[in-house]
């Protein structure tokens, strides 16, 4: 199958020139960009060359399709039910862990395929998943269905609280948290033998866990030497907030990351969630191991994680660390739109630096694409427009308010674009939202089941009730 995307206003290479062409063309042939560059060099190279499909680019603009570094696909059905007065530890252990008490394999499911779609109505083509409380392969039937493409593993970790906090369950303690590092690292390894590069490559299973207190550092070191012999990723919670490098201090004099790199476990296969609270000295240490971070900044605003404040973002980027971008799960940030995402990354450190070329809209686009490949360890294939690569893209119409006028296309798509202007989202070489709708699914049916679902599992959780706690303990003494 060849089609010639021809006419384009402009295109957004994301190459290492940061290429931005004007009157553009690009051909697709099956599954991989075959040429692209102005209409003028692409016509003169296909002269005569017939193609199955021809698109008017004609106020269209495309873009490489963005990359989620960190996204929570088995919270989906949680959205706008936890509060905005939660620190990120008391967020997790009294309103999340509650509510994973009480997910089922179905509303697992169901979450994936409602996230999903919004990713691909929003232009994401790939993520990474922190994992199915279940099995992998609950996400990556979703993503059979809806055709995107992504990492996703299965949620372990090893260190149990002795006494189990309100709302959860011995159930999910049980499926939630593996007897030792060992018995969760066999699991995952199974995972990883038999989901990983399923979906005809699209779908990838990493050696993820959950990460910081929940897992012991014998875990952390673990997944990481695991996915190395297994030549894949893992990603974990690490660093995620000023409360738990403080606690982490506490008792191992030392913050998170220096604590896990000195037992050997940050290396360049390890993508760091979140990555608030890094010191000076961990910023040269994380470009030096090659690890990567996925910055979620809705997620640092609702849950006041520090990232204005505290967070060296800036200063990674500078470093040479790969820095993607994330949503975290709809709880938290509130929902899997990237491009919200590169509009608060692309102004929160001008405004709260009172610099205003810090971490620029050339930066946020880069970290919503070709540095969230790079993170995923998918940049040979995908992140962005170059002959060889996969097709994975958005089309924007230009023929839209926001886009009505604009000079340089960069500045009009980080700060004056949404998403309400994609009109196509391509994953491997096909157009999976197109015509107003995501392909081969019925989203109002998916809608109505995710409506349904996530009202029964709040309730079962208890989280409907007064009195559910909004600081915490857990965690702060012992192991």
């Amino acid at each position: 199958m060849r089609t010639l995307i021809e006419n384009l206003n402009f295109a957004f290479t994301v190459d290492k020139n940061d290429t931005v062409l004007r009157n553009a063309s690009m051909v697709v042939e099956n599954d991989r960009i075959a040429d692209i560059g102005t209409a003028s060099e692409v016509a003169a190279r296909h002269n005569g060359k017939s193609f199955d499909k021809v698109i008017d680019g004609t106020m269209l603009g495309i873009c490489p399709g963005f990359v989620d570094s960190h996204v929570h696909l088995s919270e989906t059905l949680s959205r706008a039910v936890f509060p905005d007065n939660l620190n990120t530890r008391a967020w997790v252990f009294h309103w999340a862990k509650p509510f994973y008490a009480y997910i089922t394999e179905e509303d697992e499911y169901w979450g994936a395929l409602l996230g999903i779609t919004e990713m691909l109505r929003g232009g994401t083509t790939c993520f990474l998943d922190m994992g199915s409380q279940y099995d992998p392969g609950i996400v990556i039937r979703a993503m059979d269905k809806t055709g995107i493409r992504g990492i996703t593993g299965r949620h372990a970790a090893d260190n149990r609280p002795a006494e189990l906090p309100r709302g959860w369950t011995e159930e999910m303690a049980d499926h939630h948290f593996f007897p030792d590092a060992q018995s969760a690292l066999k699991v995952l390894e199974e995972n990883v033998l038999r989901y990983n590069n399923t979906l005809d490559g699209r779908a990838r299973c990493w050696v993820n866990i959950e990460g910081k207190e929940p897992c012991s550092l014998e875990l952390h070191v673990g997944a990481v030497a695991l996915a190395e012999k297994l030549g894949v990723g893992t990603t974990y919670h690490l660093a995620t907030s000023i409360e738990e490098a403080k606690v982490c201090e506490s008792k191992y004099g030392c913050w998170p990351i220096t604590r896990v790199d000195n037992a050997g476990g940050i290396r360049k296969n390890l993508v760091i969630a979140h990555g608030a609270a890094v010191s000076d000295e961990e910023v040269k240490l994380l470009a030096e191991r090659g690890a990567s971070v996925a910055f979620c900044p809705c997620s640092s605003f609702k849950l006041g994680k520090g990232a204005t404040s505290i967070g060296k973002y800036p200063e990674m980027v500078r470093a040479g660390v790969k820095v993607g971008l994330g949503t975290d799960g709809v709880s938290a940030a509130g929902n899997m739109n990237l491009m919200r995402q590169m509009l608060v990354v692309a102004g929160m450190f001008k405004d709260a630096r009172l610099k205003p070329d810090v971490f620029t809209a050339r930066d946020a686009l880069r970290a919503a694409t070709i540095e969230g490949a790079r993170a995923l360890m998918w940049d040979d294939e995908i992140g962005s427009l170059e002959i060889g690569k996969k097709a994975d893209f958005i089309l924007f119409d230009l023929d839209h308010v926001e886009w009505t006028p604009f000079y340089d296309p960069l500045q009009a798509l980080v700060f004056s674009a949404s998403t309400a202007s994609i009109t196509q989202t391509w994953v491997d070489g096909k157009a999976v939202y197109a015509d107003g709708k995501v392909q081969g699914v019925d989203e109002a049916g998916i809608r109505r089941k995710a409506r349904e679902l996530a009202a029964a599992a709040v309730v079962r959780a208890g989280l409907h009730e007064h009195g559910v706690e909004t600081t915490t303990t857990l965690y702060d003494e012992g192991n």
